[in-house]
């Protein structure tokens, strides 16, 4: 097989998100992300921590893409998303290595050079998991659930407090939304960054990311929804409340109108991943009928 690599550009994304959906649509979600979580991972998750043409690397063969490597995600992390046919062979093992050994040179950048390098697997994914121990990755905790809701359940009306109200979001919101997202999370997002990291990115749809608004304008809560056609799963990420407004159901009400979007939408299930041991996240997502499907499952070398 011909394989080459180089660098990504922001106008790989759709390319990247067919091709993962493709991948899924052959081969199941065991290993692989949902497509609109690339561009969360690419832009939001990679904001700040050096040019994306070094972080993120793309292999392209004969037939097109076949892999995806996603470096430096929360500085120590790196993930890799590979065609099917390669998973589990010698070429996946070559992406692997140089992931990691991406990942290892941005913490030597960053004056980390003994830090541990790390990745996530799914709790089923034993292919994934085999090659990480020949690379001298080991498992060191249990980390988010990964949960979906059957769209064709009943959807509940949303209910919210007198004069409250749910709206889409629009490019003018952008210091609004730093603030909610450095509330919700401590992400430390400036305005200027928000818009141009990721408002203005691709991927971004403002009519998808989703506020609960105070009365007098403040944003109370939020999630963003991205939207597969191809394999029909929405998914939810990231969800947050200010510190605020946290315990007036503002997050179940806007995640059941983002539900009820996502069915008028075309969409059949529904995703949303969180720490497992964020017990109000879980018992939130619960509420709404969402059911784990799979684990992550953190190694580190």
């Amino acid at each position: 097989m011909s394989l080459r690599m180089r660098s990504y550009q922001d106008e790989d994304l759709p390319d990247l998100q067919a091709a993962l959906a493709g991948w899924i649509l052959a081969a199941g979600w065991c290993g692989y992300c949902h497509p609109g979580d690339l561009a969360h991972r690419i832009y939001a998750g990679l904001r700040g921590k050096g040019p994306r043409g070094e972080l993120v690397q793309v292999w392209e063969d004969g037939g097109g893409v076949a892999g995806v490597a996603i470096c430096g995600r929360f500085d120590a992390a790196f993930d890799l998303f590979a065609a099917p046919l390669l998973r589990g062979g010698e070429t996946e093992l070559m992406m692997l290595r140089a992931a990691s050994d991406t990942t290892r040179r941005h913490l030597a950048r960053l004056g980390r050079p003994g830090e541990k390098v790390l990745s996530d697997v799914f709790s089923c994914d034993t292919r994934r998991t085999t090659q990480l121990a020949r690379l001298g990755f080991a498992e060191y905790r249990r980390w988010d659930d990964i949960t979906e809701r059957d769209l064709a359940a009943p959807i509940p009306a949303p209910q919210l407090p007198p004069g409250w109200a749910i709206r889409p979001a629009a490019l003018a919101d952008h210091a609004r939304l730093a603030a909610a997202h450095d509330d919700a999370f401590g992400d430390g997002w400036t305005p200027e960054q928000y818009r141009d990291e990721v408002m203005l990115r691709p991927g971004y749809d403002p009519g998808r990311e989703l506020l609960v608004v105070a009365p007098g304008g403040a944003v109370a809560a939020f999630t963003i929804i991205w939207l597969d056609e191809r394999t029909r799963v929405g998914l939810f990420e990231p969800v947050g409340t200010c510190r605020a407004f946290q315990r007036m159901g503002l997050a179940r009400a806007l995640m059941l109108h983002a539900l009820e979007l996502m069915r008028q939408s075309g969409m059949a299930i529904a995703r949303v991943e969180h720490d497992m041991a964020n017990a109000p996240a879980g018992a939130l997502y619960r509420g709404l009928g969402f059911v784990k499907r799979y684990e992550t499952v953190g190694y580190r070398r």
